[in-house]
């Protein structure tokens, strides 16, 4: 059940991430392959959906496993045959649901093209985070500094200008620009992205 969870984690993402206000990662789609029955032009996730069902089975096994933990004296022989379904199906189907999205993660086509679109359509706000502690580092109380980018923030929001801009632009904001124009970086999330690798290898 755990493992399947853990699958579903990643399979639910990728279903997310296909839908078509999103369009940054999809599974692989050959031609003539069909997506909808009803609807031609879709290209589904199907298998990450697949997976994300086989997910519920395997939990299903588990409170099936748990129903037999309390036996009359001992041990009746209530937990035999449920046993002898969970055990070998919840394998089995474990074993599939790995296979399949093994699949998926070898063929997964990434469009960076669109993840740069989605950045830029929030307008600089996803970077807000970075900005605060910024302030913060430059001795601002976080309180303040909270004040101070989320009026920046709102006014992104309302306005649709530029959070950027927005701070460039407010005094109490006493970054320079070139060190706030740092936060504004998307690289600056992928420092660690090469030691969370080495260490999921060495699992």
């Amino acid at each position: 059940a755990l493992l399947g969870a853990s699958l579903e984690r990643f399979a639910t993402e990728i279903r997310h991430l296909q839908r078509s206000e999103v369009r940054e990662v999809s599974e692989a789609f050959g031609d003539g392959q069909k997506g909808s029955s009803a609807m031609p032009h879709k290209k589904n996730p199907v298998k990450s959906e697949n997976v994300t069902g086989l997910a519920r089975l395997l939990r299903g096994y588990a409170q099936v496993g748990l129903e037999n933990v309390a036996l009359w004296h001992e041990r009746d022989i209530s937990h035999s045959a449920p046993e002898r379904v969970i055990l070998p199906d919840a394998s089995i189907v474990a074993h599939f649901a790995v296979v399949r999205f093994t699949d998926v993660v070898d063929n997964l086509v990434v469009d960076t093209d669109r993840m740069l679109q989605n950045l830029d359509s929030t307008n600089g706000l996803v970077f807000s985070q970075k900005v605060l502690l910024k302030l913060v580092e430059s001795g601002m109380s976080r309180d303040d500094a909270y004040r101070v980018i989320q009026r920046n923030a709102m006014k992104s929001w309302d306005d649709g200008t530029a959070f950027q801009k927005n701070l460039e632009g407010d005094p109490d904001v006493t970054i320079p620009d070139d060190e706030l124009a740092l936060c504004f970086d998307p690289r600056a999330f992928l420092v660690n992205a090469e030691v969370v690798w080495d260490r999921l290898a060495h699992l």
